[in-house]
């Protein structure tokens, strides 16, 4: 969140019986209320959520063709056949790579596995790749986080008598008929995709990791191999479900929770050393140093270089080797944050310089932009405007770029009603990627802006607070039960409280970057608390300067009686120094 004129608060107002709910779970009233804004209101859902465990996982042989591609497998193992995987350049397809790599060998399978290169090969098992296996006398390929829309791929490989088995998560492509809309499936061998029409999989959203997880699992079963061993391998499926944005409910909440339980411990040498570069105290590892340090990190050499450097990485079995792998990987990601600043910029300045402010969709050109990088700058965009972001790079071969959306407009439906102007493209309601020719780039912008049924109200960011939680509710005892609610992330989010008229009675600016501002705040009880605010400071200062004139700014540096007062949304915290506990607050947007 950030200042925003393009943002409203909103109060969740659902009514229950809160005390009755508190005490027949042995829970605060606060905690009762942030989970019947999740939904949950009967003590069997309430406790479900809060010992949330793997004993909640789906039976992996309700997923379609799961068992007959492990049958496959089986007989290709018993006839020594090769085997080469074929993944995808993210953390998911890294990830998944890296699972079905290790569950393979495992049962003695005579297997390699090719990860194709974002800027020679695009997303995704192609032509070249198949060639490359035929000339290895591979004799199966089985794809993961991949391979849905090959087609043409596929029926390719099987023209060349090659077995195929596709693991998949993305949404199916269709074409639309008389008779309603056609799944477009490549006939392979066996295709395990959760979003089938004819799979019954009771759970569809899950990462393309966790796909393969489900496939390891009949698969070991099949070799006799205990469940506990098996369950090892959550631990990386949670570092996938975290970085694919999967929501966090249902069984991608137990596989994160109970992943991070095993990575706290973990012997993956390369994870360790990653840890440990980055100072993170495990015991306080969280699906965020999931997705915003370790995540980045693995898709750095995927972006940047080739992702096989990230899955040597995880393959890695020497401790200084890995360390080595770990600082490469991590100068690489260093890299990115530079390059991606720099892009996010350009961004800003093409839409605020020209008439690309006025759409609702907005396409971005930046040829010179690394075309890694689209997805990350297209987020970014997409975050500072609250509108659809395409970002588009020149590529070796015409034009390539990312999407990313909001929750009121399905970019991948909508990119398919204007594919007449695309290449290629792919992906979810919330991200796609895509490819055209540069010529195509303005009718794109035009056709997706034309078309499209956002309304002004679609564009406005909605911030909905859960509790209007005064500071002296903010105690260490509550900070630690609001831990029940964990892991964050998508479909799960933090908690949002709110303090309205929060009177500042001193402003510092901290950090070797100055880029954390601190505030003394007291709330009309008279109530004291420190409380953070990252990032943005300039833009903060301009907004108090404008609200409230730079006297009043300077007031509140000096540490003076000023009239600038702040209604905040933030999240509770507890600061830890030289032995002492002190809450405080973390802010989240300000009014």
């Amino acid at each position: 969140m950030e200042i925003s004129k393009l943002e409203k608060w909103f109060l969740k107002n659902k009514k229950e019986d809160f005390t009755k709910i508190a005490q027949d779970n042995h829970i605060s009233e606060v905690l009762a209320r942030l989970l019947v804004n999740r939904g949950l209101t009967s003590q069997k859902e309430i406790q479900d959520f809060i010992h949330s465990n793997t004993d909640c996982m789906h039976d992996p042989h309700l997923l379609k063709d799961v068992d007959f591609a492990c049958e496959l497998l089986e007989e290709k193992i018993n006839q020594n056949a090769r085997i080469r995987i074929v993944g995808d350049y993210d953390v998911d397809g890294v990830v998944s790579t890296y699972l079905l790599y290790t569950a393979l060998q495992r049962v003695g399978a005579n297997v390699d596995y090719e990860i194709p290169e974002r800027m020679k090969d695009g997303y995704g098992i192609n032509i070249n790749i198949i060639k490359a296996a035929k000339e290895d006398q591979v004799d199966t390929i089985i794809t993961c986080d991949n391979g849905i829309a090959a087609v043409e791929q596929v029926r390719y490989a099987k023209e060349e008598n090659m077995t195929v088995i596709v693991t998949d998560h993305h949404d199916i492509p269709f074409v639309e008929t008389e008779n309603g809309r056609e799944e477009v499936l490549p006939h392979a061998d066996a295709v395990v995709n959760p979003k089938q029409q004819a799979c019954s999989y009771p759970f569809p959203n899950i990462c393309g990791a966790v796909v393969a997880y489900k496939l390891i699992e009949v698969l070991y079963e099949r070799f006799g191999i205990e469940k506990v061993e098996t369950k090892r391998l959550l631990a990386y499926a949670a570092i996938a479900t975290v970085c694919d944005v999967m929501d966090l409910v249902d069984e991608n909440r137990a596989i994160v929770k109970y992943g991070l339980e095993l990575l706290k411990n973990t012997e993956n040498q390369g994870l360790e050393a990653l840890m440990e570069l980055h100072q993170i105290n495990t015991f306080r590892l969280s699906a965020y140093h999931l997705g915003f340090i370790i995540g980045p990190c693995l898709n750095a050499s995927g972006r940047l270089e080739t992702a096989k450097i990230g899955l040597e990485l995880l393959l890695e079995k020497n401790r200084e080797e890995a360390r080595r792998k770990a600082v490469a990987i991590k100068e690489l990601n260093d890299k990115r944050k530079d390059m991606t600043a720099r892009g996010v910029e350009e961004a800003i300045e093409q839409i605020e310089t020209t008439s690309l402010i006025k759409d609702k969709v907005l396409v971005v050109y930046l040829p010179e932009c690394h075309e890694s990088l689209a997805g990350i700058i297209a987020g970014r965009i997409r975050e500072r405007y609250h509108k659809p972001a395409i970002v588009l790079t020149k590529a070796l071969e015409g034009v390539k770029g990312s999407a990313r959306s909001i929750e009121q407009y399905n970019m991948f439906e909508e990119l398919t009603t204007c594919k007449q102007y695309l290449d290629k493209f792919g992906g979810h309601p919330m991200a796609a990627g895509l490819s055209l020719k540069e010529e195509n780039i303005e009718p794109l912008r035009q056709a997706l802006n034309e078309t499209t049924q956002l309304t002004e109200e679609d564009l406005i960011n909605k911030v909905s607070i859960d509790v209007l939680l005064p500071l002296g509710y903010v105690k260490e005892d509550l900070v630690e039960e609001l831990e029940l609610l964990e892991p964050f992330g998508k479909g799960n989010e933090k908690p949002v409280f709110a303090e309205r008229n929060l009177v500042v009675k001193k402003a510092d600016i901290l950090g070797k970057n100055r880029n954390t501002l601190k505030l003394k705040v007291e709330n009309q009880y008279g109530k004291c608390m420190d409380a953070l605010y990252f990032n943005q400071i300039d833009h903060f200062n301009e907004y108090l300067s404008e609200k409230y004139g730079n006297n009043e700014v300077n007031k509140m540096y000096r540490g003076v009686p000023n009239s600038i007062r702040l209604s905040v949304v933030y999240y509770p915290n507890i600061n830890e120094y030289n032995g002492m506990k002190t809450p405080q607050i973390i802010i989240q947007g300000i009014q």
